[in-house]
């Protein structure tokens, strides 16, 4: 109507001023004032033929999605793919200016190079109602309509998804029901299991993999034989740990030599000398294989035998919970305490000689010190002290494994260069060269992997034998008195799952997870990236190079990171100063979104997700902010029933991801 009483009026005028002869000027401006109402109307009728075209995009995308979640399901055939898309285009179309639409629909059937397609095209009009007035000029035209138009098409098997979740299982996941939202909304029905595997019409269409994590991540004990896994923390003793510096690292007596049957255990659970004890962050326990509660305050006289091997006077440190109940390493083995037979001055030229005291707190039998200061030596029988995992010389424990070269003296804390101790016995065999069997081999491993050596714990580097930093350490998580990675406890860490359309085994796995111990996005946030990776260490499927693959991250973490390989970057309830842990993370994000496929782009997706539901509410995390790929894949949710809506909104943007143009 508007458009009409427009049209009307300026024809009457335009009559009134032809047949007026008393004002040239009048005249000359009607004559120019139509162009002008004409282009100024045209900027408004362009701006509705635009919105039309926009509302029918949209239309026409959302029609494609469902036409393929029918044909995926079975629930509609090929031949009905055409009236299936008037029907849903229809109800989707609700632009008023938008006239005679005309939608077609085409589906071509795959081939052995081409995949199969669904092509929407969508035309239509809209009556002008300023350009119209173009057509009262001296040049005429027909501008009473605008035509619009677009199309979208749905493309299977050559475009194909590939989604990891990066899922937090730590121990503040049980608070508020997280844990169970988290459950629910990857697993339940309607989850986002469910929405992904609704878009597969092949096996191998869309593939998931999941990634719980705390302080570490559960490839699964059974994987030990395999050459991708790193040995050395796990072989070595705590005086040779490569990941304790700044430290944190283990140091041995000043009357190391002396040490033997009879004396107080050498070692104090808080760092720093304590009766003579050296640094340690542990006590010694009866065995290798004891329970951590097992503990003995000195050394037995017994020679015992653990998978074989006989180990006397034993040694054996318990793991290190010197801070509250968290723990940084648990050790693998014993030192031996194998007598010499000798008297011998075992430490000379340091006022901090001293002979091992017994559980009275007296001298060791034959021990006797004299002299003061620079002066000061002492004597008393003597031990050999050898770790009984494989050392330098063993050729047929464990083969192929790294071999340790246990330090044998101690490191001199009044020293500024930190030393060894230097003795001279007439002993032999003081270095480590242990034969017998591992008191622990490597077959008893639990499947815990901690983050790779830096640089290559920010990098999604394949493994190689070649070097040791891209391999993946073995490493026993023990915190809160449980080792998580064992599947005989209450509240285990489920191992990692490599991708799958085994959805049902998805479920279950998700189903049983459990909140464990402390934050360590990053090793998470690794194993994700790994199980993307062709080639890597959990088999993930080849790619066609003629397909398309979007590879999605999706990272959920309840708090901010905690603790990870290093002991001095985090102590379990919080990170050292300037966030060293974030700063790894956060170099690994880079990588990750620097990352690009053949043709240039962005190889992954990665959405990131804060539940913050603390209080005080925890700090939002900047890493995991700036890990997004946009600022709209972070999101921040401050309940736990935000989780499933969340994970729906993800499922959502994914699916449509299924759209190729």
């Amino acid at each position: 109507m508007l458009g009409s009483a427009i049209s009307n009026r300026v024809r009457a005028a335009v009559r009134r001023f032809s047949r007026a002869t008393d004002g040239n000027v009048a005249v000359i401006f009607t004559l120019a004032l139509l162009p002008i109402l004409a282009f100024v109307g045209a900027a408004v009728d362009y701006t509705r033929a635009n919105n039309a075209r926009t509302a029918m995009q949209a239309a026409l995308d959302s029609t494609a999605l469902m036409l393929s979640k029918d044909l995926t399901m079975g629930n509609i055939t090929a031949a009905q793919i055409p009236s299936k898309a008037q029907t849903y285009f229809n109800s989707l179309f609700t632009n008023k200016d938008g006239k005679g639409i005309a939608v077609t629909a085409t589906y071509t059937t795959p081939t052995a190079n081409t995949a199969a397609t669904i092509l929407l095209t969508g035309s239509g009009y809209i009556n002008t109602y300023f350009m119209k007035l173009a057509n009262l000029l001296p040049s005429g035209g027909n501008f009473q309509t605008l035509n619009f138009g677009s199309s979208t098409t749905s493309t299977w098997g050559n475009v194909k998804m590939r989604v990891a979740l990066a899922l937090d299982n730590t121990g503040s996941m049980s608070q508020n029901g997280k844990i169970t939202a988290l459950r629910n909304a990857v697993a339940g029905t309607g989850g986002l299991i469910d929405q992904l595997s609704a878009l597969s019409k092949n096996n191998g269409d869309v593939y998931i993999s999941v990634i719980p994590f705390a302080k570490v991540v559960n490839l699964g004990a059974s994987n030990y034989t395999q050459s991708y896994i790193d040995w050395t923390d796990w072989l070595n003793p705590p005086t040779t740990q490569p990941a304790n510096n700044n430290g944190f690292l283990a140091t041995l007596p000043i009357n190391w030599h002396a040490v033997g049957p009879g004396a107080r255990c050498p070692f104090t659970d808080s760092f720093g000398n304590t009766n003579g004890a050296a640094n340690g962050g542990f006590v010694c326990k009866t065995s290798p294989t004891a329970s951590d509660s097992s503990t003995t305050s000195t050394i037995p006289s017994t020679t015992i035998t653990v998978n074989g091997a006989s180990v006397k006077n034993p040694i054996c440190p318990t793991a290190e919970t010197f801070l509250s109940s968290y723990t940084f390493v648990k050790y693998n083995g014993c030192w031996s305490s194998e007598p010499t037979g000798l008297t011998e001055t075992f430490c000379s030229g340091s006022s901090n000689c001293s002979c091992p005291k017994n559980s009275s707190g007296s001298n060791v039998s034959g021990c006797s010190c004299s002299g003061t200061g620079s002066s000061k030596s002492c004597t008393g029988l003597t031990y050999v002290h050898n770790w009984t995992q494989p050392g330098p010389n063993d050729l047929t424990d464990n083969p192929g494994q790294p071999r340790v070269s246990a330090m044998v003296g101690f490191k001199d804390n009044t020293s500024t260069t930190n030393k060894d101790h230097i003795w001279t016995p007439n002993a032999v065999g003081v270095a480590n060269d242990w034969r017998q069997p591992s008191t622990n081999p490597i077959s008893t491993w639990t499947g815990c992997l901690t983050d790779r050596t830096q640089p290559n714990d920010a990098t999604g580097a394949l493994p190689t034998s070649s070097d040791v930093t891209t391999l993946f350490p073995a490493y026993e998580y023990f915190e809160n008195s449980t080792a998580y990675c064992n599947s005989n406890v209450s509240t285990p860490l489920e191992p990692i799952i490599p991708l799958s359309y085994n959805w049902s085994a998805l479920k279950t796995a998700v189903n049983a997870m459990q909140p464990t111990g402390g934050t360590d996005q990053s090793v998470g946030l690794a194993w994700a990236w790994q199980s993307l990776l062709v080639g890597g260490p959990l088999n993930t499927p080849a790619e066609d190079s003629n397909t398309t693959y979007n590879r999605v991250i999706i990272l959920l973490s309840d708090g901010l990171n905690t603790e990870d390989r290093w002991p001095d970057y985090g102590d379990g309830s919080s990170q050292a100063s300037g966030n060293p842990i974030d700063a790894r993370q956060a170099l690994q994000c880079q990588n990750l979104q620097n990352a690009k496929d053949a043709n240039g782009a962005p190889m992954y997706t990665i959405y990131t997700i804060q539940v913050n539901t603390s209080s005080p509410a925890d700090p939002t995390s900047t890493v995991l902010k700036n890990c997004a790929s946009s600022p709209d894949k972070f999101y921040m949710l401050t309940s736990s029933t935000q989780i499933l809506t969340t994970f729906n909104t993800i499922g959502t943007a994914l699916s449509k991801l299924r759209l190729a143009k």
